[in-house]
């Protein structure tokens, strides 16, 4: 049966989850668009609801299109979204986690995420004043990352694991590589950067090299991520020797 009134309490259920209180409340988000809930299925993460919209064929409660697009968080509607059951490891773990602090823009931790699975990292760690990487425009920004990558949250550097690099636009050595062992890179806003505490519980406190003034916190955590997997990913794929 094609759900057709915008009183519809299914729908309703959509809507409030485009606010973070309610999605922490019911432990749910939702993720809009073919190619997001193909990368859930990939990933083994089965929707709690998948809606879609009529006459297009889309496996799904079906939903009149108008409807759909009226509960979409995306400016031109959508024709499938799913809701999902949130998933939180219990803490950050390595070999590679990626810890972010008081980075508030949704994009960011979305982007972050995308990075994140590209460059192996384990884990991601949400510290203090983020923004939640469940929210509908963090969700599109990962591509699919979010349904890829292990999520937790931590309050304090002791909680990450293996040597605690910072990440500061200016202070600390060149970034060079991550060493041997685990290793857990924190990123701070871009305006504000880390807190002058969380630098110096840190094992280390590294820079990016660059020529203006700073990078916004998602392409500094890609450069990152580039520099302290460089050594590994090129000997992975490093011809052997004769």
């Amino acid at each position: 049966m094609t759900i057709s009134s915008p009183h519809n309490e299914r729908l309703k259920q959509i809507r409030k989850l485009a606010r973070r209180r309610d999605r922490e409340r019911a432990g749910r988000f939702v993720a809009e668009g073919e190619d997001l809930l193909a990368a859930a299925d990939a990933a083994g993460w089965p929707a709690v609801e998948r809606y879609v919209a009529a006459g297009h064929g889309l496996d799904g409660v079906e939903v009149e299109p108008e409807l759909l697009a009226a509960v979409s968080q995306l400016g031109s509607g959508t024709r499938a979204l799913a809701v999902y059951e949130q998933r939180w490891v219990p803490a950050p773990v390595g070999p590679l986690c990626v810890a972010l602090y008081g980075i508030s823009d949704p994009g960011n931790v979305g982007t972050i995420l995308r990075s994140a699975l590209a460059f192996g990292a384990t884990s991601v760690a949400l510290g203090p004043d983020c923004a939640d990487p469940y929210g509908p425009k963090a969700v599109r920004a990962s591509m699919g990352a979010v349904f890829a990558v292990g999520l937790a949250r931590f309050e304090a550097v002791e909680e990450l694991p293996g040597t605690t690099i910072a990440l500061d636009a200016h202070g600390g050595e060149p970034l060079r590589g991550g060493g041997s062992g685990d290793v857990t890179l924190l990123i701070g806003a871009e305006r504000d950067g880390l807190p002058p505490e969380v630098l110096t519980a840190c094992d280390q406190v590294a820079r990016i090299p660059i020529l203006n003034e700073s990078l916004n916190a998602a392409m500094a955590a890609t450069v990152a991520l580039y520099e302290v997997t460089r050594e590994a990913v090129g000997a992975e794929h490093r011809m052997p020797s004769a």
